[in-house]
């Protein structure tokens, strides 16, 4: 007879860690960090700016643990939304700042190799999928930025794996339909 799993959900530590209970947080972390630390890779093109993003997040998991709602998501969803936000946060704060280059790195579908975009290009990709509707917006964004498969989107999102993949194909074409008009100006 095995032994029932006595290894805690990602929902039990982070309830725990809203007690201030540090060995929940270090098991979180250590669950959780490497998903984290690509999504802040991926956003901010830099190990030792991630490594500074993820450092500010999991303060924030810490100070913020008790906000949880399980009720509203699953925790890793709300990490990766922590994450996003701070990583945003800061790419706003650097373009203001003048840090970044004019030029972004953006992933083109199907091409091995980032592809440099002039600004121009670069800000019409963000309009076209800021017009993305929420749901495909979501399932790209944790695809290509938050570096998941599709079947951890479809856990992560509680969502049949086949929406998941409707999500993201009807996301690309819509993105490449809009990115075709702009190239036509």
């Amino acid at each position: 007879m095995e032994a029932p799993d006595s290894t805690p959900s990602e929902t039990e530590l982070l309830l725990r860690v809203g007690g201030r209970d540090h060995e929940a947080f270090a098991q979180f972390y250590d669950r959780t960090v490497p998903v984290v630390y690509g999504l802040a890779r991926r956003f901010l093109h830099d190990e030792s700016l991630a490594e500074d993003l993820v450092q500010e997040v999991y303060l924030q998991v810490w100070e913020k643990g008790a906000s949880f709602n399980p009720s509203l998501g699953k925790p890793m969803t709300w990490l990766m939304t922590l994450t996003r936000n701070r990583a945003v946060d800061r790419l706003r704060a650097s373009a203001r700042a003048g840090e970044l280059p004019m030029d972004e790195m953006v992933e083109v579908e199907g091409r091995s190799e980032p592809e440099r975009l002039d600004a121009d290009t670069a800000m019409n990709v963000r309009r076209a999928v800021e017009q993305l509707p929420v749901e495909q917006r979501r399932a790209l964004e944790l695809a290509f930025f938050g570096g998941l498969t599709q079947s951890q989107i479809a856990q992560n999102l509680n969502q049949p794996l086949g929406t998941i993949k409707a999500r993201i194909r009807r996301a690309m074409l819509a993105l490449r339909e809009s990115l075709k008009h702009c190239a036509e100006f």
